[in-house]
């Protein structure tokens, strides 16, 4: 695991996308191709944003870039709250991106069954290769929570990698998302987290004891790669080791 702290959080997100186009590069040079799962919320809307800017539209050949997520809200494609109309709207459309390279969640289906059948569409498509995403990346929420990896939920002890449906009660709400086994299997996994109302979550995460029924993010570690995390100095402020 690498911290990779900055000022600001512009600096924080120019930094991500210098990454991103670093793994996708290197990616599609080893193996032709470069999978990538993303992440919803308004953090990532602004990476991908600036990845479909000028500054870095042409660094990419999008033509080689395969884009999953790494959880999904149970609601309609083109509900505000869905993470594909996000990416959609910030990302595939300004960069053109063929539907060819979008594997979204079909929340068409009950939550149980959209998340077997998401599955089924990631081992289909990596086939006989290594089911391993080349990027995973990942926010954190206030309660220590990424993806839809939340705290006290039955997916957090899940020991194969897969993809599951998850209640969450108070909200009363289902969501999709890639458990932890899946997502560890990935050869890059960066963290996007600024802002100072993270920096508890981060503390949690990175320095408390093991407790990943309160804190489900200590969950993630690349298993074969590379886990970064991209901070700026407010989220970081909690954590002792910088003192």
């Amino acid at each position: 695991m690498n911290l990779n702290i900055f000022n600001t959080a512009d600096e924080v997100l120019m930094a991500l996308a210098d990454y991103f186009v670093k793994i996708a590069d290197a990616s599609i040079s080893a193996r032709g191709k470069f999978t990538v799962a993303l992440s919803g919320g308004s953090s990532p809307k602004k990476l991908y944003e600036l990845l479909a800017s000028t500054s870095y539209a042409d660094q990419v050949d999008w033509t080689k870039v395969y884009f999953f997520f790494g959880d999904e809200r149970n609601v309609p494609q083109t509900h505000k709250d869905s993470n594909y109309l996000m990416a959609k709207t910030a990302l595939f459309d300004p960069l053109l991106i063929s539907p060819a390279n979008i594997f979204a969640v079909d929340t068409t289906f009950e939550p149980a069954d959209a998340a077997a059948r998401y599955w089924d569409m990631i081992a289909t498509f990596f086939d006989e290769d290594e089911l391993s995403f080349d990027l995973v990346l990942l926010g954190l929420g206030d309660n220590s929570h990424t993806a839809s990896l939340f705290p006290h939920t039955p997916v957090l002890h899940d020991t194969t990698p897969g993809v599951k449906e998850v209640w969450l009660e108070d909200q009363q709400v289902w969501r999709i998302t890639l458990n932890a086994p899946l997502i560890n299997d990935a050869r890059y996994i960066a963290f996007l987290v600024y802002g100072e109302g993270k920096a508890i979550a981060v503390h949690h995460v990175l320095e408390d004891d093991e407790d990943i029924e309160e804190y489900p993010a200590q969950l993630i570690d690349s298993i074969v790669g590379e886990t970064e995390w991209f901070l700026d100095e407010p989220a970081a402020a909690n954590l002792q080791e910088l003192e």
